[in-house]
């Protein structure tokens, strides 16, 4: 598996994380997941991800950009729903969303590549982060894999935050 290095976005990166976003949320409809299918990630969504400097590139070892994550800083406002309970009562946290591998780099081991590579970075770099966070669709298969292959703990579920009726996985993962 190749190195990867994570890049701040910026706003002249948008129309790229766009198209790797869209992309993903067709990989996931041809999974038959029902996730990514309306308006989230909305253009508006993205545009603030950029200007807060939450938005990152994934770069290949061969300076490919294959795909996108989003590292949100706390207070995050889709979790005032939870319906579970934290491992860790905190608002030192931050949380990982619209992550996506463009489906022609697709089979390379990108996404365990990024997520690695973000958690070692949050870990070694912001030592005022006690707790990353984490969710995806309850459908999302693979996704759910990943997390739990990256030490995360199932913590509680989310009910129509994304959309009405969607029901999301929520996860955390702790600094020891």
């Amino acid at each position: 598996m190749s190195l990867m290095k994570i890049r701040q976005a910026t706003i002249n990166d948008y129309d790229q994380i766009m198209t790797i976003l869209k992309d993903g949320a067709n990989q996931l409809a041809e999974r038959g997941v029902d996730q990514w299918q309306g308006e989230y990630p909305s253009p508006d969504q993205i545009k603030e991800d950029i200007e807060k400097g939450f938005a990152y590139l994934a770069v290949s070892a061969d300076g490919e950009t294959v795909g996108v994550i989003s590292i949100v800083e706390a207070p995050d406002h889709s979790y005032d729903q939870l319906h579970g309970k934290w491992l860790l009562d905190t608002d030192k946290y931050v949380v990982i969303h619209r992550v996506a591998i463009h489906s022609k780099h697709a089979g390379h081991g990108y996404a365990t590549k990024l997520l690695t590579e973000v958690i070692d970075y949050i870990r070694d770099n912001r030592k005022d982060v006690d707790s990353i966070r984490i969710d995806t669709h309850e459908n999302n298969t693979a996704m759910q894999h990943l997390i739990d292959k990256m030490n995360f703990t199932k913590v509680g579920e989310l009910h129509g935050v994304y959309r009405p009726d969607e029901i999301s996985y929520v996860y955390e993962n702790v600094r020891d």
